[in-house]
């Protein structure tokens, strides 16, 4: 019998779960400056939604997905990713006919796909996404990107590059398709399986492929930015050209193909130049989905979108040093002596806990000497010490533990004089 945590997933603890409730606090925060407004889509779907949305020649549809039978009888899928549920989402509640569009959106939650774990990569892991549904404007494309630049820069990470290239619209992408079949086609017999049925459904999988990365033809394909049309061209030079605007530097890399089927027009990555990051260097990456909402029985209506792996954000500040400015401390502990200022300490404590002061108390019986220490270890600001000789007159002692500053308190004025005290006066 195994009782342990699945493999490729993870316990979070005291110490390490107050790193990630930041991390989501700021990056919800951040959000909000945008003025994204939040979305919780359910952590299971039908089965049809990913194989459609993502694209049944990606490696997530093909083999990652955690897919079981229920008991109706339906194929269900944990969501490996959080662009196809939120569309659906935007499709099944008409969110299309809001007034207000763009409709722009943001998520946080556990995805899960079944690939080997590794540093940084679990079957279970936390995704952070933003989508832009409603507009067709390279402007939106920019900000979309700066927003993910700043999901970064906003905890102090500098070694980070933007990668972009454009995969063009329909009519470039099917230019370049032509081009990549026939490229590829004398070679086939030399791709992995995969690649080869690759090549008659979505010949741009190809360029993704992680067996076959060092083939030889890989170096040689010919680039999409060689087919863009026209419009595709002017559009991508006007997201290079907001981005400038705004200061931020990027990289245009022709060979950048992102792992999902839906993607057309802008595409990026972002990565991490931190020493001892590990090989693999991409922290996020999205782009433009135009299609994605008609092909899951929506409106004709542009999108653009990114993700983020939390697990991966965390590598990324710890690899650059950057401690994360944690508040661990604990406004007041209550020590007490004897019964009855034990009995009583559970009236103050709840009473100070109601105005929204954080107040622990011993729960094992400690000598006071032993809750001094206790006091101490959890960091404490402040020790209400109850006795029976302040029972007699209804006062506390309070003493302020960074100075050692010690005053009596009445009961009646102990929640305010607290509240003061935390705020630098008393």
């Amino acid at each position: 019998m195994n009782l342990n945590a699945p493999r490729g997933t993870q316990d979070l603890l005291p110490g390490v779960t107050e790193k990630w409730q930041y991390i989501e606090n700021a990056l919800k925060e951040l959000c909000t400056n945008y003025h994204y407004k939040e979305i919780r889509t359910p952590i299971f779907e039908h089965t049809e939604l990913f194989q459609r949305g993502v694209g049944d020649t990606t490696d997530i549809v093909q083999r990652e997905m955690y897919t079981f039978t229920d008991r109706g009888d339906r194929s269900i899928t944990l969501r490996p990713e959080g662009t196809a549920s939120v569309v659906r989402a935007f499709v099944q509640n008409k969110l299309f006919g809001s007034p207000n569009q763009p409709t722009k959106l943001f998520y946080v939650g556990p995805m899960f796909r079944y690939e080997r774990p590794q540093q940084g990569r679990m079957r279970q892991f936390v995704q952070f996404g933003v989508e832009a549904l409603g507009s067709a404007d390279p402007a939106i494309d920019a900000e979309v990107l700066a927003l993910a630049m700043n999901c970064y820069q906003s905890f102090g990470l500098k070694s980070l590059k933007l990668v972009i290239n454009s995969l063009g619209d329909k009519e470039s992408r099917n230019r370049h398709r032509e081009a990549l079949i026939q490229h590829f086609t004398p070679h086939k017999e030399e791709l992995c399986s995969d690649c080869q049925t690759r090549l008659e459904k979505n010949p741009l999988r190809v360029l993704d492929c992680k067996k076959d990365r060092n083939h030889p033809a890989m170096e040689t394909a010919p680039s999409i930015l060689e087919y863009l049309n026209p419009e595709s061209k002017a559009y991508f030079e006007a997201v290079q050209q907001h981005l400038t605007n705004m200061g931020i530097s990027f990289i245009v890399d022709p060979n950048l193909v992102r792992g999902l089927d839906y993607y057309n027009h802008t595409a990026f990555e972002i990565m991490s130049d931190a020493e001892g990051f590990g090989a693999i260097t991409t922290l996020s990456g999205g782009g433009r989905y135009n299609g994605l909402v008609e092909e899951l029985g929506g409106p004709e209506t542009p999108g653009i979108g990114f993700a983020l792996s939390v697990e991966r954000l965390l590598m990324a500040i710890e690899a650059e040093g950057i401690e994360l400015p944690l508040d661990d401390t604990l406004d007041c502990y209550i020590i007490t002596m004897g019964e009855r200022a034990n009995q009583e300490a559970v009236s103050i404590q709840y009473k100070l806990r109601q105005a929204g002061i954080q107040v622990d108390k011993d729960y094992l019986d400690k000598k006071p000497k032993a809750q001094w220490k206790a006091a101490d270890r959890l960091q404490a600001k402040f020790a209400i010490v109850l006795g029976d000789d302040e029972l007699d007159r209804s006062v506390v002692a309070v003493k302020d533990l960074s100075t050692g500053e010690q005053e009596e308190i009445d009961y009646q004025k102990l929640e305010s004089y607290i509240k003061s005290a935390l705020q630098g006066g008393k």
